[in-house]
Parts: C-alpha cells; structure tokens; sequence
C-alpha cells in the first residue's frame, strides 16, 4: 500500500499543517513495503561495497544513495556518477569539487571512494543515515507531486539552519545556498528575483542577493538564518510570492528587470 502526504491547503494554511503533521506523516511514509524493503536492502548490503564501481553497478543500492542527496534523476547517469564517486571530494581538480551543484560533493564525502579518502560503506551509522536521508527525500518528492511549493520549503526547513551555523564567511554561504538549486529557487522567489537573474555575472549574483535579503529582513547575512523566527519570516514571504497573482508578479518582476540592467 502506498501512502500519499496529506497536505489539505496551498499556500501558509497548507504549511502550517504539513509541519504540524511531519514526524507523523514521515513516519507513516517510510513504515510502506516499498520503502521498508529498499531500507533494509541498503542497510544489509551496502557493507560489501568498496568501490564506486560496485556502488554503480547495483541500481538499487545506487537509487537509495542518489534519493538521499536529492539526485534521483541521476540514476541513469552511472558514467557521470561513477566518476563523481571515483574522484572522491578532497581533491581541488575532483569533479565533484568543480561541479557547481554541491551535492555531488556531499555525495561523494558520504562514500569516500576516492584517492586517499576513508571508504565510509562498513560505517553503519554513517550509512544508517544515508538510508534516513532518502526516506527524507522521498517524501518530499512525493510532496512536490502534489505541491513543488511545499517541496521546497520542506529542504529548505532542513538545511538552510545548518548552513547558517556553519563557520567561515558570509560570502561562503551565500556561494553554497547558490549551489543548491531548492534552496535557491526559495531564495529567489522570496526575494521577487526572476529565473534570469541567473545569467549574470557569479558575483553580480552574490552582490544582488544580499542586497535583496538586507532590503527585506536588515541584514544581508545568511547567518541570521540560525533562529527559527528568521526562517519562518523567509517562509512566509517565500509562500506569499509563491502564491501571488500574475499580475502582482508581473509588477516586482519589471521593477526587478530594471534592477538587473543596472548590475550588469
């Protein structure tokens, strides 16, 4: 029996309620046979495997590990994710390192398969949390068939306080929150920024976006983002654009248009 989340509203009403419910909701979604099965197929089989290649070689050990960092789509990609696996994370000329969507570099640091990395497979609490993290996935992808909305805020919710409270610079975070595509699509649409602002310039990017965030919140850091009040403002200015009419969108979209010209 598959099990559909219950979400009885678009929008604030609608998120409000999936948070309400989320542990109860998760935990009925993963207790399903589908997802039990390729738990535990996971958990007793991923021990054995050494290399990138044995990894690869098996789709269902390999859609597990994908589904945990949000690349599902990838599955039929083994070249591409064989070699993302083979070069590790660590080195500076690692694929990984010069993909700009980061999670294949969380992928990779997750299995360390490597030159000189720790091969992380026979760590079972490391790969208990693998298996955890593609439930996570999966219900939040079963989520975004109902609403892409709420399947954004749901990543979001999990992983914008933990880059927050990461050290280094703000520059720094600013550059992973970049790197994660639903992290970005919330950060753009709760800031009225359109889909092309992507073609500009990386730093002209980085320049706007804090520019934008401190116009809205009065700081253009991404650290204010460890308090949960700071992350449910964000929300709802995220579902309030999300759900705004064309032609209100239209209007912040042309002002915007006019802020772009002057950045390039």
């Amino acid at each position: 029996m598959s099990f559909q989340p219950v979400i009885p509203a678009t929008g604030l009403v609608g998120w409000h309620f999936l948070k309400r419910t989320y542990d109860a909701q998760l935990e009925v979604f993963s207790g399903t046979p589908q997802n039990e099965r390729d738990t535990r197929y996971f958990l007793d089989n991923i021990g054995k495997v050494k290399t990138a290649e044995s990894l690869v070689s098996d789709r269902r050990l390999l859609r597990v590990a994908l589904t945990a960092f949000g690349l599902e789509d990838d599955l039929a990609n083994t070249y591409f994710i064989r070699r993302v696996l083979q070069d590790g994370f660590s080195a500076q000329d690692a694929l990984s390192s010069r993909l700009s969507d980061k999670r294949y570099k969380q992928l990779a640091s997750a299995f360390g398969f490597g030159p000189g990395e720790v091969v992380k497979t026979g760590q079972a609490s490391e790969m208990a949390q693998i298996a955890h993290r593609n439930l996570v996935s999966r219900f939040e992808v079963a989520v975004g068939q109902t609403d892409e909305a709420m399947r954004i805020a749901l990543f979001a919710r999990r992983t914008l306080t933990d880059l927050a409270r990461k050290n280094g610079g703000e520059n720094a975070k600013w550059f992973e929150l970049m790197s994660l595509p639903p992290l970005r699509d919330l950060m753009e649409t709760a800031l009225g920024l359109p889909k092309a602002f992507a073609q500009l310039d990386i730093d002209k990017q980085l320049e706007m976006f804090r520019d934008k965030l401190a116009r809205q919140t009065g700081s253009p850091d991404i650290s204010q983002f460890q308090l949960p009040e700071a992350v449910d403002r964000l929300m709802t200015t995220f579902f309030a654009r999300a759900q705004a009419p064309p032609s209100s969108l239209s209007s912040v979209s042309a002002r915007t248009a006019l802020q772009l010209l002057q950045y390039k």
